[in-house]
C-alpha cells in the first residue's frame, strides 16, 4: 500500500472491491438523500429515461467511497482530500448490481512541506464492466 506520496507510482492501476446493490438500499437511500421517483418508485422508474429503478448518483458515490475506504485507504497513508475535480454517472447503477472500483494515479505534485497531492482518476464499474462513475479525486499523503 501507499504510504508516502512518493510511494505513488503514476500509471499504476489498482483494482478493488465487491458490492452487490439491492432494491432496499437504492430505495432507502433515496428516500432520505434523493427523492427522485425514478430512486423510489419502481412503477414510475419504468415510465422514465431509465426504464426502471436506478440508483441516485449520490449514492453511487457513497458505495464508491465505501469500497475505496474498506480497500485502499484504510491501508493507506493517505490523509484526506481537498476534493474532487469532476465527477459523471454515464451508466446507471441498477439492483443487483455487483461494483468494483478501478483507480489511476495520472499525477502527482507538492502540496506543501509535508504533503504531496496525487491526482487520481478513478472509475466504478458494475459486473459488465461498464463505466457506472468517473471521477478525478485529489488525495494527500505525507512526504518524507
Amino acid at each position: 500500500m501507499h504510504e508516502y506520496w512518493a510511494d505513488v507510482e503514476l500509471e499504476e492501476t489498482l483494482e478493488f472491491g465487491s458490492y452487490e446493490v439491492t432494491r432496499e438500499e437504492i430505495v432507502e437511500f433515496a428516500g432520505r438523500y434523493d427523492p427522485q421517483t425514478f430512486h423510489l418508485d419502481e412503477e414510475a422508474a419504468a415510465e422514465s429515461m431509465f426504464g426502471g429503478l436506478v440508483a441516485s448518483g449520490w449514492h453511487t458515490a457513497a458505495m464508491t467511497m465505501r469500497l475505496i475506504v474498506d480497500n485502499y485507504l484504510s491501508e493507506s497513508g493517505a490523509v484526506g482530500s481537498p476534493g474532487v475535480e469532476d465527477l459523471r454517472w454515464p451508466a446507471p447503477v441498477r439492483p443487483g448490481d455487483t461494483l468494483r472500483v478501478r483507480s489511476v494515479p495520472i499525477e502527482r505534485e507538492p502540496w506543501s512541506e509535508d504533503l504531496g497531492l496525487v491526482k487520481t482518476e478513478t472509475t466504478t464499474l458494475n459486473q459488465d464492466d461498464v463505466a457506472v462513475q468517473e471521477q478525478t479525486a485529489r488525495v494527500l499523503y505525507p512526504r518524507r
